[in-house]
């Protein structure tokens, strides 16, 4: 990963009360969703 963007990512992280991990996973849940590519979670 480009060095300025882990560093745009981590301050972003540390903005948002998150780890830089936690960050991540947030960010691709959210691409996911608005891609509509969010797996569906099984009804049980």
């Amino acid at each position: 990963m480009d060095e300025e963007i882990q560093k745009a990512i981590e301050k972003w992280a540390a903005d948002e009360f998150r780890s830089t991990n936690g960050q991540l996973e947030w960010m691709i849940h959210k691409a996911l969703k608005e891609a509509g590519r969010l797996p569906k979670k099984d009804k049980e």
